[in-house]
């Protein structure tokens, strides 16, 4: 199965240390450090997580021109990062220039390289959103999948999509291709902000190669026993 990871939507070293010592004797963890935690600690969260023995998804979204993505790829992949993520709608140079720089980063530090992630659309925007906001005329599913063929013919491992854009995504791109879907709910939860969302065995049911969950887990009242019946739900046959 793929990994469950848990987005670490925090902005201090001190609330990061005090959720992740819930899980002390929970199996290796998978957590992503989206833009808050980055931005606020710098690459130290990710020194500090690594003495964790964690797998790290750093979501950072990048998106800017092809020589500016390249370079910052290459110091990000020195950090030994596991994912990054990029925006899929920078095209197929920045998407190329992306893979390039952590190929580099990583060759120079003797590492594995991060699979590199594209989003797709954020799993907050609806069709009609994009529609009026962005003046893409053609439906969500397809926009989805024309950014996600993009993305594989250009080296990208995978996309960040709504679990209900797995099984469109898989059958226009190659088996190997992943679809790492956020907005994950349990049943009796919120919807939060998140327009295109599933539960976890709804995910696994459409193909999922791995679930992004924040809130549902770091705001439950028991979030250690919130995250192993996501585990258990994920990975039920």
């Amino acid at each position: 199965m793929g990994p469950v990871f848990i987005a670490l939507d925090f902005g201090t070293l001190s609330e990061v240390e005090h959720f992740l010592d819930l899980f002390a004797e929970t199996e290796q963890l998978a957590v992503k450090v989206g833009m808050e935690l980055y931005y606020a600690q710098g690459p130290q969260i990710i020194e500090r997580l690594h003495q964790r023995g964690v797998k790290i998804f750093l979501d950072l979204k990048l998106y800017d021109i092809p020589n500016t993505v390249q370079r910052a790829a290459f110091q990000l992949a020195q950090q030994k990062i596991d994912y990054l993520t990029i925006h899929a709608a920078g095209g197929s140079q920045m998407i190329q220039s992306a893979k390039e720089g952590l190929i580099a980063g990583s060759q120079t530090i003797q590492t594995a390289t991060p699979k590199l992630l594209a989003i797709t659309k954020l799993t907050s925007f609806s069709q009609a959103q994009m529609q009026s906001e962005q003046q893409i005329s053609v439906s969500l599913p397809a926009a989805v999948t024309h950014l996600a063929q993009l993305a594989a013919a250009n080296g990208a491992d995978g996309v960040i999509c709504s679990a209900q854009e797995n099984q469109i995504i898989h059958q226009a791109t190659n088996a190997d291709f992943l679809c790492i879907n956020p907005g994950i709910r349990l049943a009796n939860h919120s919807d939060d902000d998140q327009q295109r969302i599933a539960t976890p065995q709804a995910a696994k049911a459409w193909g999922s190669n791995g679930l992004v969950i924040g809130r549902p887990i770091t705001r439950a009242n028991n979030p250690v026993t919130t995250y192993q019946q996501i585990l258990t739900q994920w990975r039920t046959n």
